[in-house]
């Protein structure tokens, strides 16, 4: 049985979504431990990476529903897709307002969300942004928070992609269903 068709196995148990969802919840909390904790305001496109991440969040809880189901596990393959690409094009603009300040191109004051669905009403604690885009307030081996999405983003997306590559893979009957 080749890798990809280890992979494309693995990809049916609920046990490859559930680590999904645990590695986005993981970076989810450590967001809330830097704003909570450490006291660094999050800012407008720190909120809007939190709502992207939580996406991914949500493709996982998706993609657990029934993973051996072709078109749930290509609804959750999706969902995490567009919200890591969304994710990556947001942290790519924030690390841009962070290395290439300019007064003529700044994120918003406010975050705006839909009428629909006012998290930052709903929930300040948790969607409510108060920092400066521009701002570097946290670094890590040398990156700032917004550099370290964009390896996080970009990483699910190189994931995301062998995944779907191995969709295409055979699976040998005996093997198929090594991962319960």
């Amino acid at each position: 049985m080749t890798v990809l068709s280890n992979i494309k196995a693995f990809s049916k148990t609920r046990l490859s979504w559930g680590l999904l969802f645990i590695c986005t919840i993981f970076f989810e909390l450590c967001a809330l431990f830097f704003q909570h904790v450490m006291q660094l305001d999050p800012c407008v496109m720190c909120i809007y990476e939190r709502v992207a991440m939580f996406g991914i969040t949500g493709a996982a809880l998706i993609g657990m529903i029934n993973p051996k189901n072709t078109v749930m596990r290509w609804i959750g393959f999706g969902a995490w897709g567009a919200s890591a690409i969304k994710g990556l094009t947001l942290a790519l603009e924030h690390v841009d307002y962070q290395f290439n300040p300019s007064p003529f191109k700044t994120c918003d004051l406010f975050v705006t969300f839909p009428d629909w669905a006012p998290l930052n009403q709903w929930a300040p604690w948790l969607f409510e942004a108060y920092g400066d885009c521009s701002k570097v307030v946290w670094q890590f081996l040398t990156l700032s928070m917004p550099q370290w999405l964009v390896i996080i983003f970009a990483g699910n997306l190189v994931a995301l992609a062998v995944i779907i590559i191995s969709q295409s893979a055979k699976l040998s009957g005996s093997r198929a269903s090594g991962f319960q």
